[in-house]
């Protein structure tokens, strides 16, 4: 009963038929509080329709928003939607639409306000929630705005819905052209980007291909060029482009690597080669002068048969070592088999000699001649060797018994090779060995008797007298040489200015000269003063010698406290040392080495070799720190990539953990050569790739582009129709480069590419016009100092005639200043003038007319730019200059045309005719570098 009452008196809105409260509905007024409650429960209802009305009769445009997913396939809601938004109906305000719209996400509903809407803004604004191009393209197709559609259109980037876009646009010119625009970007950029590919391939297959071929001459100038080529490409390369890369240039850096540690090797084994021939002649030439000098000794003894002997056993015993390490050639070891030769033919002579040695004396004891001869003939000793003292007693003998009768054939052909080999010592200029020959021939001459013999007498005395003049040539030349040394000597042993290093220097010199003199034109007199002499400055140098000891002990001990500094800090290494630091402690203590030197020579190899090891452990920490740092920026790398793939988190928290991971990069130190590159290149293309996601609308870039062209535009046509008449308007120019520096960055298109090269053209343009103007104006100084070139050409004629030289004053020969840039040379010029000495030499007149001559050519280069067929030489030595002066410093040509006059003019004292020969030609090129360039 209670419920059928209730029902009976319950309004009408809130009845269990929905068309009764839909009719009930129509009855409410929103203005009335009770009635407005009743529409917001009628809001709730479950019924669509009744909830629609109710939002309707509300004007909640909030609530009809919020509701809108519950009844999305709903077509009356949404109508109902679009047009409050719009503002066809309901009362809502534009601020709130506008913040309601800011927040909708449903396309369809966005475009309707984009099309639709009652305000510009709220058209933006529905459009700035659009993310579908496809909706952009209509949207810029279809719009009735024109602001709408153009801002539509600049947010259409991939290359089908501008072609799409472009197809369709048919009612905006401005649309049209943004899409032409973009498509002809994209295709540029694309262009470009397939060339940077293609470029990027060709040259990782030619430096692949590189990678595989052998060494050459030009291999590492062609991996370096390759290099270069790779970092010029201005677009990033692909992770496996950069690892193929990366690869490649490793092997050839291999290559390079083994070719020069191949060509080390084989320099130090030519030179360990060399080194070996050289040991092996220098004993090879000790025992042929040994044998040499027993062939003119006075005589034989048994102390030199015993020294021959120790001398072939060391060399037997270090030719073997040598030929171990590197075979003789065939040269050297024929000469060593004539050598040995020559011992053994030696050795044996004189065990025959000990054999029948006791027999020669009791056989000379009891003058049996005829047992003397046998026993001469039975010892057959060499003709080339000196014989004994006994043996020579003994042929002696022999030759008496048979003196009675004319020499013999066989006494005179021996005598006659001696001689030969007499005159063969004096060609070569061996005074001692031709004297000590001539000795011992002299008395077997002179006993000589007969007419067979006065041919060999007088061949003889031509011989002695040739002796004697080489006798007196070399007292000639050695005995003034001798007092020069005495008198250099004393004077430098009386000079106390003189510093001790030097002092030391010049004895030693003096010293090593007077034993090169040997015995010529010797004297006790000489050798006492030089001897006197010498001890003077020993005594001198004494103490500078003990303070020489002194440092060489200060460095020992430098280089030793150095080592062991070194040895503390690797036996106890920080676990977190910077490799860097441990570079720089490496390079300081190569250089404290370098600085505690000379030592003592006797412990110089023992601290060597101690540094050495220290130095290896260091470089050895300093890799292993290197090799942490790589692992710990790799797994910077590897988090760098994992926040570019994480896309649960939000952009900018990304952005600000990549932020971290820089600063962390930037903290840790560097990683080995080779790896350090390659590292920051990934890690570098990952954070890129990351912050490329934050990337803006372009429009305002693009119309500021626009803007900046417009602007270069104009101040390149200005800079285009200025045209300078004076060197000095070069300032004018830095001004325009100033103006279109500030405009700078330029955008990347056909049109920015275009003004590019125009710039650079009237530039350069600009500049040689300026170039020529400078040097005009040059030689328009100089034709302005010709007075004073005149003035310096007359002083030096009367220095040059013997007259008193004097000095030019510019400012007498001159009506106004003199230019700066001859201001030093004109005094140079009378510098040369007072102190050059009278009269010219050979070699001083020969020098200037070079310079003159060196001078003309140079001009000629600058001028014509070319020289005549005689001046070849002087060409090819000027541009070999020119190159080399060109690596350090760029001159320019107005410089160079200044540094040839200012040297024209230094150049002196010059005599006249020289002058005038070139007088013609220089004139005729200032002549020609005068002229004014056409505007």
């Amino acid at each position: 009963m209670h419920g059928l009452l209730r029902r009976l008196f319950a309004p009408r809105w809130q009845h269990p038929d929905p068309q009764v409260r839909l009719k009930a509905l129509d009855q409410l007024d929103p203005q009335q509080p009770e009635q407005q409650h009743a529409l917001k429960q009628l809001a709730q209802d479950s019924e669509s329709n009744i909830q629609l009305a109710a939002l309707l009769a509300l004007d909640d445009l909030a609530g009809l928003v919020n509701t809108l997913p519950e009844h999305r396939q709903d077509e009356a809601w949404f109508n109902a939607i679009c047009q409050r938004l719009c503002g066809t109906q309901g009362h809502t305000d534009l601020q709130q639409r506008q913040a309601i719209v800011a927040e909708l996400t449903e396309p369809r509903l966005l475009n309707a306000v984009a099309l639709q809407g009652d305000n510009l803004n709220l058209r933006l604004t529905a459009l700035e929630q659009l993310t579908d191009e496809s909706d952009l393209v209509h949207q810029a197709c279809h719009n009735g705005v024109a602001a709408v559609r153009h801002q539509a259109a600049q947010r259409i980037e991939s290359e089908e819905n501008l072609k799409k876009l472009l197809k369709e646009a048919r009612r905006d010119r401005q649309v049209i052209r943004q899409a032409r625009e973009k498509l002809t970007q994209l295709r540029n950029d694309a262009e470009w980007l397939a060339e940077q590919q293609a470029q990027r391939e060709h040259l990782l297959k030619q430096l692949e291909q590189h990678a595989k071929a052998p060494w050459e001459p030009l291999y590492g100038g062609r991996f370096r060029h390759l290099e270069r080529e790779w970092q010029r490409l201005s677009h990033p390369p692909s992770v496996t482009q950069e690892q193929r890369f990366h690869q490649a240039a490793l092997s050839c850096r291999k290559t390079l690597h083994h070719h020069e540690t191949q060509e080390q090797a084989r320099l130090q084994s030519i030179a360990h080669r060399e080194e070996i021939e050289r040991t092996r002649d220098q004993l090879l030439e000790g025992l042929e002068e040994t044998l040499e000098g027993l062939s003119h000794a006075e005589q034989l003894t048994v102390q030199d048969i015993d020294s021959l002997r120790a001398q072939r056993q060391l060399l037997s015993q270090r030719w073997q070592s040598l030929s171990d390490q590197h075979p003789p050639s065939d040269s050297i070891q024929h000469r060593y088999s004539q050598a040995l030769k020559r011992y053994e033919a030696c050795m044996e002579a004189w065990q025959r000699w000990q054999a029948v040695s006791p027999d020669m004396e009791t056989a000379i004891a009891n003058q049996d001649n005829a047992a003397i001869a046998s026993y001469v003939k039975q010892c057959a000793w060499p003709k080339h060797l000196t014989p004994p003292e006994l043996l020579k007693h003994a042929q002696a003998l022999k030759e008496a018994d048979v003196s009675a009768k004319p020499s013999s054939i066989a006494s005179l052909n021996a005598l006659s090779a001696e001689v030969d080999n007499f005159e063969h010592l004096l060609e070569r200029g061996a005074f001692k060995s031709a004297s000590r020959l001539y000795q011992r021939l002299r008395p077997s001459i002179d006993e000589l008797k007969g007419d067979e013999a006065k041919p060999l007498k007088g061949r003889v005395k031509q011989l002695a007298a040739r002796l004697a003049e080489l006798r007196d040539w070399r007292g000639f030349v050695a005995g003034p040489k001798r007092e020069q040394l005495c008198a250099s000597i004393e004077a430098l042993a009386d000079d106390q200015h003189m510093a001790d290093a030097a002092l030391d220097s010049h004895h030693r010199q003096l010293v090593k000269e007077w034993k090169s003199l040997g015995d010529a034109a010797a004297n006790r007199e000489q050798s006492t003063r030089f001897r006197t002499a010498s001890d003077r400055i020993h005594e001198r140098l004494a103490p500078w010698r003990e303070q020489l000891n002194q440092e060489r002990d200060d460095n020992l001990k430098g280089r030793e406290a150095l080592c062991e500094q070194l040895e503390t800090l690797l036996d106890q290494p920080a676990e977190d040392a910077d490799p860097d630091v441990l570079r720089e402690i490496r390079d300081k203590a190569r250089h404290q080495w370098r600085h505690y030197s000379p030592v003592p020579r006797d412990q110089s190899e023992n601290v060597g070799r101690r540094f050495g090891a220290i130095r290896h452990r260091l470089q050895a920490l300093i890799d292993q720190r290197a090799e942490q740092i790589a692992s710990q920026k790799r797994r910077l790398i590897d988090q760098a990539k994992s926040l570019q793939d994480d896309v649960e988190q939000p952009l900018d928290t990304r952005i600000a953990q990549t932020k971290q991971l820089q600063q962390q990069w930037r903290t840790l130190g560097r990683a080995p050569k080779g790896e350090e590159q390659a590292l920051w290149k990934a890690f570098r293309h990952t954070c890129d790739q990351l912050f490329a996601q934050r990337v803006a609308h372009k429009q305002e870039q693009v119309t500021r582009q626009q803007q900046t062209l417009d602007q270069l535009q104009s101040l390149i046509d200005e800079m285009d129709s200025w045209q300078p008449t004076q060197a000095k308007e070069s300032a004018t120019l830095e001004a325009y480069l100033d103006s279109i520096s500030r405009l700078e960055p330029l955008p990347r298109n056909r049109r920015s590419d275009g003004m590019q090269r125009r710039i650079s053209g009237i530039v350069r343009a600009k500049r040689e016009r300026l170039s020529q103007l400078e040097i005009a104006h040059t030689v328009q100084q100089w034709h302005t100092a010709l007075p004073l070139i005149n003035a310096h050409i007359a002083a030096d004629q009367q220095v040059l005639a013997g007259e008193e030289s004097r000095e030019i004053d510019a400012k007498e020969v001159l009506s106004e200043d003199l230019p700066a840039i001859f201001t030093e040379a004109h005094q140079q010029r009378n510098h040369a003038r007072l102190t050059t000495s009278i009269p010219l030499s050979d070699e001083k007149l020969a020098e200037l007319e070079d310079g003159l001559a060196r001078l003309r050519v140079h001009l000629s280069l600058l001028a014509l730019g070319s020289v005549k067929q005689r001046d070849e030489p002087l060409r090819l030595a000027i541009q070999v200059e020119r190159l080399n002066e060109g690596i350090n410093n760029e001159r320019n040509r107005p410089d160079e045309i200044i540094s040839i006059l200012a040297a024209l003019m230094a150049l002196g004292p010059m005599p006249d005719p020289l002058w005038r020969k070139e007088a013609e030609e220089l004139d005729h090129l200032f002549s020609r570098l005068a002229r004014m360039p056409h505007p």
